[in-house]
């Protein structure tokens, strides 16, 4: 009898919900069975966004549920933020076919974080190999192109690295909290400059005639639920063209994850304007989506970054993560931070054209984090 045996599930309602969160565990709420259930049953996944469901289970000889990961058919590379467009092209210009894929993540989220869920008690590395070897050889027996776990965990990128699997780096900006009592702390660990700029933002943001709430769980009513709902679409109409993301998701989130919910809200004499959702980790805050209806100075470092960290202190978190790209954040306090993916390529030539690709691009990345490191706000020891 085997060792492990993996099976793919085309909906996370097939797999018990206390056996899976048993193996994600309760610090990322992005990978608990409640958040892609109501991801899922909400049909913000599905043919419609090009994410079909084909979640991983490995068990072992007794049938005990001993890992599992967020596997998706994709048939694009959109919602992802580890961008492999060029791959494709190359891979279809050569008279491949790219898509579909394996893709193990959490979707249309940039959110660092366990891919590869494993059983407490489990010899974790050795267990997540087997994951990964399954995954890679379900990829091989489907005739599909390749399989990728993407925003991963340094930990889960070194397991798989190896075997056909190949390490890539990003980068992201995190806010980290160095024991601060009070935002007037973390504004005294600033530089004086920049200290009075983010004072300044924040005066004439909440100077703007604004009221704020700061929502979580029940808190959050189904009149505020729509209200960010539409703040959310005319935000994507905006910038994408295209929401994944259905009216349906957000008050099912709500449901689901209940206090671990955060919803920053901005009102204009009682009509709501402005929202920032985040969700709560164990001692983390992760922004997720925002959206605004009309312009107000700085509202969105205000509600999105400021009212983030404010949040944190006040909870004793030692991190915000604020989402992909935007070097605006560094003056705000966050920093630059690598992220990884881990990427399984069946075909041997497309594996060696991106293998010589990612040895080029991992250097670069690593550079640009130096770089961007020298413009911290945060004030040098020769400051005091």
């Amino acid at each position: 009898m085997a060792e492990f045996t993996l099976e793919l599930h085309e909906a996370i309602a097939g797999i018990d919900a206390a056996d899976w969160d048993l193996c994600a565990g309760t610090d990322n709420p992005f990978v608990s069975h409640g958040f892609l259930s109501a991801i899922e049953e909400s049909g913000s996944t599905g043919r419609r966004t090009g994410w079909l469901p084909r979640h991983a289970t490995l068990r072992d000889a007794s049938g005990v549920l001993v890992a599992a990961a967020p596997l998706y058919a994709k048939l694009h590379s959109y919602g992802e933020y580890v961008f492999d467009h060029g791959w494709a092209r190359a891979y279809e210009q050569a008279g491949g076919r790219y898509y579909p894929k394996l893709q193990a993540a959490v979707p249309f989220s940039p959110v660092p974080g366990p891919r590869l869920l494993v059983r407490p008690g489990e010899d974790a590395g050795r267990v997540r190999r087997h994951l990964a070897a399954g995954i890679a050889q379900v990829t091989g027996e489907l005739g599909l192109s390749s399989a990728h776990v993407t925003f991963c965990t340094d930990t889960e990128q070194q397991d798989l690295t190896g075997d056909g699997w190949l390490p890539r780096l990003g980068l992201q900006y995190h806010w980290h909290n160095q024991g601060y009592g009070s935002f007037d702390d973390f504004l005294g660990a600033l530089a004086s400059r920049k200290r009075k700029s983010l004072r300044r933002e924040r005066r004439e943001a909440q100077g703007a005639g604004l009221t704020f709430r700061t929502l979580r769980g029940s808190a959050i009513s189904p009149a505020d639920w729509a209200a960010f709902y539409e703040f959310y679409t005319s935000t994507v109409d905006r910038k994408w063209g295209s929401a994944y993301l259905t009216e349906a998701f957000f008050p099912l989130l709500g449901e689901r994850l209940g206090e671990r919910v955060v919803l920053m809200m901005a009102d204009d004499r009682g009509t709501p304007v402005a929202g920032a959702l985040n969700l709560l980790g164990g001692d983390t805050l992760y922004g997720r989506n925002w959206g605004c209806r009309g312009e107000w100075p700085f509202l969105h470092f205000e509600l999105c970054y400021y009212r983030a960290i404010d949040f944190a202190i006040s909870q004793g978190l030692s991190r915000v993560e604020a989402g992909a790209q935007g070097e605006h954040k560094i003056q705000r306090g966050y920093l630059p931070v690598p992220t990884h993916s881990a990427h399984f390529i069946a075909d041997p030539a497309l594996r060696r054209a991106v293998a010589g690709f990612l040895d080029v691009e991992r250097p670069a990345i690593l550079a640009e984090i130096a770089e961007l490191e020298t413009l911290s706000p945060y004030r040098s020891e020769a400051e005091g």
